[in-house]
C-alpha cells in the first residue's frame, strides 16, 4: 500500500444563508409584541438607531395650535402683545417673589429642613399611592388551610407536622407522595399516630377534600350526613368508580343490588363532587393575544388585509452619528459606526420585507377563505401553504414563518393564521371538502341521535356516507376522540 500527497481542483455548489437572511427569517417568525420586544433590545444596543417621531402627533399638535391662535383671535390680542403682556406679568411675579424672601425672616427655619420635611411627606405620599395601585396578591390554598389549621388547640409536635402537610400539597390539593415518604423528609422525629392525626385534621378543613391521597379518598372525604343518598354514594366510589365512568350502569345494579333510578340518582350527586378541590385557588394570568393582521370588507364586497403595526415603533438611523462618520473620525470609530449603521439599516429593512410579506400572505389567505368570512367556519374550504407560496411566490417556509404564532381579527372573531389551513377529503359527487366541515357534521349527527340507542363507529360511518362523506372506521374513531365524543356504551342513557 503507498501513501502520496497530491492537489486536485474541484467545483461545487454550497448553500450558504448570510446574516442578514437569518435576521430576516427571524424578524417575519415574531409576532407582534415579540418584535416590539426585539425593537426595543436593538435600541438599548445600538446607538445609531433611535426612535422616528410619530406622525399620529402631528395632528393633535396642530389641533391644539389651532385652539390657541382662535383664542387670542377672539379676545383681540396679538402674538406681540401677549408676549409683552406675558414679560410684564413675568415681572411682576418676581418683583413679588423678592417682596416675599424679605420679608420673611431667615431665622425661621433653617436651610433645607422644612423644604426636606416637605419632601419627605411628598415621597410618602408617592409610596404610600404606588403601594394602593398594587394589585392584591391573591389567597393561595396554603394560606387558606394554615389560617383554619391555625384555629386546632393540638400539641406542637402534631400542629408542625400538619403544617408541613399543607405546604406539601399539590395544586390539586392531594398529597403527591404516600404518608411514610413526608415522614422520612420530615427531618424531624415524629410518630406514626401524631402523623396520622395531623393527617386526619388536614383532612377536616375546607375545602372538603384536600390531604387526600387518591381520588376514592377525596370524594369520600366530602361525603357527610347531609349528602343524599350517602350509603350509596360510598359504596359506588370505594367499588365502582371505573364502572362508572365506563357507563356500566346494568353490571352496577347486578352487583350491588341497587335499582337502576337509584344508582342514577346518586351518579347525579356524584357529579357535583369536586375530585380537585385546590384548583379553585390555582390562579392563571390570561393570555392577552394581540392581533397581527385585520380584516374587513370594502365597498364592492372585497375583503381587504390591513396589517396592525401602528404601534410597533418606528426607527430611523441616528443623524448625528451619520454627520460623525461624513466629518471625519479616526479609523477605529468609523468601522465602529459603520458596523452599527449597517446593522440598523439590516434591521429596518427585515421590519419593512416582514410588512410586505405578512401583508401578501394574509391577503391570498383571505381571498382563498372568503367563504367562511362570509358564511361562517362551516364554509371553510381546504387550504395547504404550498398553494399560498404559489401564489406569493415565496417558498412554503415563508409561508410557515409569516403564519406562525400570527392572528388575525375578523368579523366572526379573532383567530391564528394557522387556522384557515388544512386537509380534506373528496365526496362521492367530486367535491372537496374540508376536513373541519366533517367533523362538524359529526358532533351534529353525535347530537341529534337517540341516547337509548346510541350510534358506534360503524354506525356513525354510514351515517356520514349519507351526506357523501366516505370515511374509514379508524378515520371516524380519531375525530371522535378529537372532539372528546365519549364511545357509544358511555353515551348510552339507562
Amino acid at each position: 500500500m503507498q501513501l502520496n500527497f497530491s492537489q486536485q481542483m474541484k467545483m461545487s455548489q454550497q448553500m450558504k444563508l448570510a446574516p442578514r437572511m437569518i435576521q430576516s427569517m427571524e424578524i417575519l417568525q415574531l409576532p407582534t409584541m415579540a418584535l416590539d420586544e426585539r425593537i426595543e433590545q436593538e435600541l438599548s444596543e445600538n446607538p445609531c438607531l433611535e426612535l422616528r417621531s410619530s406622525d399620529r402627533d402631528a395632528p393633535e399638535l396642530q389641533h391644539n395650535l389651532d385652539e390657541a391662535r382662535e383664542e387670542a383671535m377672539s379676545k383681540n390680542i396679538s402674538e406681540q402683545e401677549l408676549q409683552v403682556d406675558t414679560a410684564n406679568n413675568n415681572e411682576a411675579d418676581f418683583e413679588r417673589l423678592l417682596e416675599m424672601s424679605q420679608d420673611w425672616p431667615e431665622d425661621n427655619y433653617t436651610s433645607g429642613s422644612k423644604p426636606s420635611s416637605n419632601r419627605t411627606e411628598e415621597d410618602g405620599d408617592r409610596q404610600h399611592d404606588l403601594i394602593a395601585n398594587v394589585a392584591e396578591r391573591p389567597q393561595t390554598l396554603n394560606d387558606y388551610l394554615l389560617e383554619q389549621f391555625g384555629f386546632y388547640s393540638i400539641p406542637a409536635e402534631v400542629r408542625d407536622f400538619g403544617e408541613f402537610l399543607i405546604q406539601n400539597l399539590d395544586p390539586n390539593g392531594r398529597l403527591p407522595v404516600p404518608l411514610a415518604e413526608l415522614i422520612q423528609v420530615y427531618g424531624r422525629s415524629v410518630t406514626d399516630v401524631d402523623a396520622m392525626a395531623a393527617l386526619h385534621l388536614v383532612q377536616k378543613l375546607e375545602p372538603l377534600g384536600c390531604g387526600a391521597r387518591d381520588a376514592k379518598e377525596c370524594l369520600l372525604l366530602q361525603l357527610n350526613e347531609k349528602t343524599p343518598f350517602r350509603d350509596v354514594l360510598a359504596t359506588l366510589i370505594s367499588s365502582h368508580l371505573d364502572d362508572l365512568g365506563q357507563n356500566r350502569l346494568p353490571l352496577i345494579e347486578r352487583k350491588t343490588g341497587y335499582t337502576l333510578e337509584t344508582i342514577k340518582a346518586a351518579f347525579e350527586e356524584l357529579r357535583h363532587m369536586n375530585p380537585f378541590p385546590g384548583r379553585g385557588f390555582e390562579v392563571r394570568p390570561a393570555q392577552a393575544v394581540t392581533p397581527d393582521v385585520f380584516v374587513e370588507q370594502n365597498g364592492d364586497d372585497h375583503w381587504v388585509v390591513r396589517v396592525l403595526d401602528e404601534y410597533t415603533p418606528r426607527l430611523r438611523i441616528s443623524k448625528r452619528y451619520q454627520q460623525i462618520l461624513r466629518e471625519g473620525a479616526d479609523q477605529k470609530t468609523k468601522d465602529y459606526i459603520k458596523r452599527k449603521i449597517d446593522s440598523a439599516k439590516w434591521l429596518i429593512e427585515s421590519i419593512e420585507q416582514r410588512h410586505n410579506t405578512l401583508k401578501r400572505v394574509a391577503q391570498s389567505i383571505v381571498d382563498k377563505q372568503t367563504k367562511f368570512l362570509e358564511f361562517g367556519p362551516e364554509a371553510i374550504v381546504p387550504l395547504k401553504m404550498q398553494e399560498i407560496a404559489d401564489v406569493v411566490k415565496v417558498h412554503v417556509t415563508t409561508v410557515s414563518r409569516a403564519v406562525d404564532d400570527k392572528w388575525i381579527q375578523t368579523p366572526r372573531g379573532l383567530y391564528p393564521l394557522k387556522r384557515f389551513f388544512g386537509g380534506g377529503t373528496v365526496t362521492e359527487s367530486g367535491e372537496e371538502v374540508a376536513w373541519d366541515i366533517i367533523r362538524i357534521k359529526l358532533k351534529e349527527i353525535v347530537d341529534h341521535e337517540d341516547k337509548n340507542d346510541p350510534l358506534s363507529d360503524d354506525a356513525l360511518v354510514v351515517e356520514l356516507a349519507k351526506f357523501g362523506y366516505t370515511l374509514a372506521r379508524r378515520t371516524v374513531t380519531k375525530y371522535r376522540k378529537g372532539l372528546d365524543i365519549p364511545s357509544s356504551r358511555q353515551r348510552r342513557a339507562y
